[in-house]
């Protein structure tokens, strides 16, 4: 059976480090986006695309789950290894694939560290804009009161500090 799923392990991860490579790039220059120019749309245009490529990617790895079961292996780093010892045993040379294997597990982890990183960077920045418009709008103030029913209702109300 491996010498039916091999070629075409080759060819899923031949187009799959591709867009490793593309989405790295995304999210290196979100990270860039994000500390020069913080432009909403050019950080919105860069998470559409990120979206396509995550989905792209992620149809890449059901379609490895499916060679991966169709040699009666675990969908998972050591199946994977497993598979490149098949793929040995068979006779098969198996040195591209697994170069570019490792190139998309390095690129995978990148992504992931980079992805963590804008993440924190986004969440920062949505603090010191709730922070600011704290400022301007003033003080929100809790007010709890209680229902006809006796339930808890809680109210914002703002004091403006600035006016424009």
């Amino acid at each position: 059976m491996i010498e039916h799923t091999f070629p075409i392990a080759e060819q899923l991860m031949a187009n799959a480090l591709p867009l490793a490579q593309r989405l790295h790039q995304q999210l290196s220059q979100e990270a860039d986006s994000l500390i020069r120019t913080q432009q909403a749309s050019f950080i919105k245009a860069i998470a559409d695309n990120k979206r396509d490529l995550v989905m792209q990617l992620d149809l890449f790895n059901k379609q490895l789950e499916q060679i991966l079961a169709a040699e009666q292996l675990p969908h998972s780093i050591e199946g994977v290894e497993a598979y490149f010892q098949l793929v040995a045993i068979a006779g098969l040379s198996a040195d591209t694939l697994r170069l570019n294997w490792e190139k998309l597990i390095e690129l995978c982890t990148n992504c992931k560290n980079l992805n963590e990183q804008n993440g924190a960077s986004i969440d920062m920045l949505a603090r010191n804009t709730k922070r600011t418009l704290h400022i301007l709008k003033g003080k929100s103030e809790n007010i709890t009161s209680y229902g006809r029913d006796g339930s808890t209702i809680t109210e914002f109300q703002n004091n403006t500090f600035v006016s424009v």
